[in-house]
């Protein structure tokens, strides 16, 4: 069993605007540098040991990492299953962009209405839960008895946040933390 901190990337300018990132690589904002820095300051002061640092190589997660790297002095260890949902096509737009262009909200809530929909080209919910699962699996595996620093994306970290805490996946929505916001689980692999 690993203790796992699972952080969220600082704020970019898409999630100032609140567009769906997903798997583009948009970089850290100065709200997000801050949160990044406040992150890595709270982490080195707190006390802890942490054994590894593992980070989704998309910038933002990467930028945030790399400031608690710093403080801490752990290596980042990049792992491509840590990135966010692939969005496909709706990557860049916002709900609003999303709904005009089925041209009914009910079409849209039910595109989020189950964990296996998907945006056309994307991934589903239940995709990104077994991906993330297989990440922190062999993380675990790789330090038992370890705690281990997660730098990932909102709904990657929220998958699982719901699989450690046996919380169903479809309300996954509303367990996605805020930018620089750490959870700590508990996984074995």
């Amino acid at each position: 069993m690993a203790e796992l901190w699972l952080i969220r990337h600082g704020e970019t300018d898409w999630n100032r605007e609140g567009r769906f990132q997903g798997i583009a690589d948009i970089p850290l904002n100065s709200t997000g540098q801050e949160q990044a820095r406040a992150t890595a300051a709270a982490l080195a002061q707190s006390g802890r040991t942490f054994n590894a640092l593992y980070s989704s190589p998309l910038s933002r997660a990467l930028q945030t990492a790399q400031a608690t790297a710093q403080l801490i002095n752990l290596p980042v260890r990049l792992d491509e299953r840590l990135r966010e949902i692939n969005q496909g096509e709706w990557t860049g737009k916002n709900y609003r962009m999303v709904v005009s262009e089925l041209g009914d909200p009910s079409k849209a809530d039910g595109a989020f209405a189950s964990i296996h929909s998907r945006a056309p080209g994307g991934e589903s919910v239940a995709e990104v839960a077994a991906r993330i699962a297989s990440a922190a699996s062999a993380i675990a595996r790789a330090h038992p008895n370890e705690t281990v620093l997660i730098f990932s994306h909102g709904l990657a970290l929220a998958t699982l946040k719901c699989q450690a805490n046996g919380i169903p996946l479809d309300e996954v929505y509303d367990h996605i933390p805020k930018n620089g916001a750490a959870t700590v689980v508990n996984w074995d692999g």
